[in-house]
């Protein structure tokens, strides 16, 4: 039975073992140090491009229209920095949430995306080569449950396919970081969602360019996420859920 349960906790990762770079950005690589430069360069334009729509997506200000010249951007939420270049913006406080801790199995509403920051030809950082990574909202409208990029579990990490692994080739390290600043909202799974805020993650704080396990066929090297969430209920982790 014990091998049965693992073989599900494996397969409910393995969506592809291997992975190829063909749909990475042709644009050259550039050293760590200009990358890390364009990702905070990059995240600051981002929090000047775009804003909140009234369930807290992230929406791009339009060039052809008006009705959103009213809009507040992301820059005036009081985004805060923290030390590893992470930002986070927190949109409001849930009345009755619930501190999320490091090994909670959560339930997370959200539409997040991946980008690229790069140096545009007119000489402006910023993202580019968007991907989704995750989104909930128009593909099942449930919350995703218990995601391995926030927490892998310890029956995955010591099973004979991942038993050479650490921590870090599972699990974004920045989101973990920002979901400290956020509660659980506590309220039952549904599709009347009310995102809490953003977490946005510089590519040193995600996987930079370390091996990592295949979330997609896209590699997500020299790539920075932007978490769109709401956290709609954690549970203590058993042993048996480990």
């Amino acid at each position: 039975m014990k091998k049965i349960f693992l073989f599900l906790a494996i397969a409910s990762l393995a969506i592809t073992s291997c992975r190829k770079d063909d749909n990475e950005s042709t644009t050259e690589e550039v050293s760590i140090e200009t990358q890390n430069s364009y990702d905070d360069e990059a995240i600051k334009q981002f929090l000047k491009d775009n804003y909140f729509d009234a369930r807290g997506n992230i929406i791009a200000f339009s060039s052809t229209i008006t009705t959103d010249d009213n809009e507040k951007p992301l820059a005036d939420y009081n985004p805060v920095t923290l030390p590893s270049g992470v930002v986070y913006i927190s949109r409001y406080i849930p009345t009755n949430g619930k501190t999320i801790a490091s090994n909670d199995v959560l339930r997370i509403m959200q539409r997040s995306n991946t980008y690229v920051a790069v140096k545009a030809t007119d000489g402006k950082i910023k993202f580019d080569s968007q991907y989704s990574f995750r989104n909930t909202v128009d593909a099942t409208g449930t919350p995703e449950v218990d995601p391995a990029y926030y927490y892998v579990k310890n029956s995955v990490l010591t099973s004979d396919t991942y038993k050479d692994k650490t921590r870090s080739y599972f699990e974004i390290e920045g989101l973990q970081e920002g979901l400290k600043y956020f509660k659980s909202t506590e309220v039952a799974d549904s599709d009347n969602y009310n995102m809490q805020g953003v977490i946005i993650v510089p590519s040193r704080a995600a996987f930079a360019r370390d091996d990592h396990f295949a979330y997609s066929s896209y590699a997500f090297r020299n790539r920075s996420f932007v978490f769109t969430f709401q956290v709609y209920k954690t549970d203590t982790r058993t042993p048996a859920q480990d």
